[in-house]
């Protein structure tokens, strides 16, 4: 699937050129990867547009960029054997040539491959670095986190509450608000299409926000910043909110209460911690494994044909957990190799 055209607003159908060309052959130290999954990312909406960011624009007529998992099925790369089990930024495509930059060997026993998308993915290292670093929650902290029903969100508020905060997410929808209640554990959420986020915060976080995680800026982030308790932090780590607007994007209209709260407000990018990747990824692993972190991945099949439409998704609220595509091309290689 490769970009055809900048998006103006929501993607468009047009904005989308699907392609066959004949699969690759790794060269002297590559590898050949077939892809089960891509992880379907809000910042994938920010990667069309010709503008400056954190990481190059996708340009007209390449790959789109995203990350997937897949199995190695012919290596030239002693670091990587056929069978190995894989993930790494290997674009919209049904197989992926690599030289290992980027990609991480994982294990399926452990956790299924999806999951190594999701919870143990960027979205679980998001959540952790975001939260543990720039937050620096304390036990009896009170936490909000938007997008709380997300890939990001419901992972910051199961961490949040291991570690003995008060968590409040905000959703959009009562499915997705019962499921952080009832599932997640999480003590309230706030349905922003039915509820006055403010109002909400004053029933449910009386005495201040300590920490707010912003998946998604406007009005939600507007609204949280006058509920800050003094020393708050809040973790800027997504603005879904804006990533289609057509229009200029003013900045929050209450940033005043970072002074009279004497709060920070910090930006945070997971790939600034790739050295510490090891690490999270064990420890969240482990909660995996002890029952205190649930993964749930939404996964939608029909292979690389369907993935205009599923990336709407996220833009709609179509999806609970991490939005996954499942790849299943008309012709694939064989298992041997």
């Amino acid at each position: 699937m490769r970009l055809a055209a900048r998006p103006v607003g929501l993607p468009a159908s047009g904005d989308w050129e699907q392609v066959e060309t004949v699969v690759p052959t790794p060269g002297e130290g590559e590898f050949l990867v077939e892809i089960s999954y891509v992880s379907l990312d809000p910042a994938m909406r920010g990667w069309m547009n010709q503008a400056r960011s954190y990481v190059p624009p996708v340009p007209l007529g390449e790959v789109m960029r995203a990350y997937a998992a897949g199995r190695v099925v012919a290596s030239r790369n002693p670091g990587f054997a056929v069978g190995d089990h894989v993930t790494g930024p290997f674009g919209v495509q049904e197989y992926a040539v690599s030289d290992g930059r980027g990609v991480v060997t994982v294990d399926t026993g452990r956790a299924p491959l999806p999951t190594y998308l999701g919870a143990l993915g960027m979205p679980g290292l998001t959540a952790y670095f975001g939260l543990l670093d720039i937050g620096r929650p304390r036990p009896g902290d009170t936490v909000v986190v938007s997008a709380a029903a997300g890939a990001v969100g419901s992972v910051v508020g199961q961490i949040a509450k291991r570690l003995g905060c008060r968590v409040i997410g905000i959703a959009g929808g009562a499915r997705k608000c019962g499921w952080l209640v009832d599932e997640l554990g999480f003590d309230a959420a706030i349905d922003y299409k039915e509820q006055n986020v403010e109002d909400a915060l004053h029933k449910y976080a009386p005495d201040g926000v300590d920490i707010y995680f912003d998946n998604v800026g406007g009005d939600i982030l507007d609204g949280v910043l006058v509920h800050l308790a003094l020393g708050a932090r809040v973790v800027i780590c997504g603005a879904i909110s804006r990533y289609n607007a057509t229009t200029r994007v003013s900045g929050p209209r209450n940033y005043w209460w970072l002074l009279i709260q004497r709060a920070s407000m910090t930006g945070m990018l997971v790939s600034d911690y790739a050295d510490r990747y090891p690490e999270a990824t064990a420890e969240l692993a482990s909660w995996l494994a002890d029952g205190s972190l649930r993964a749930r991945e939404d996964v939608v099949t029909g292979g690389i044909g369907c993935f205009p439409e599923t990336l709407l998704l996220l833009f709609s609220g179509g999806n609970t957990g991490k939005l996954v595509l499942e790849i299943a091309g008309s012709a694939r290689l064989s298992r041997d190799g």
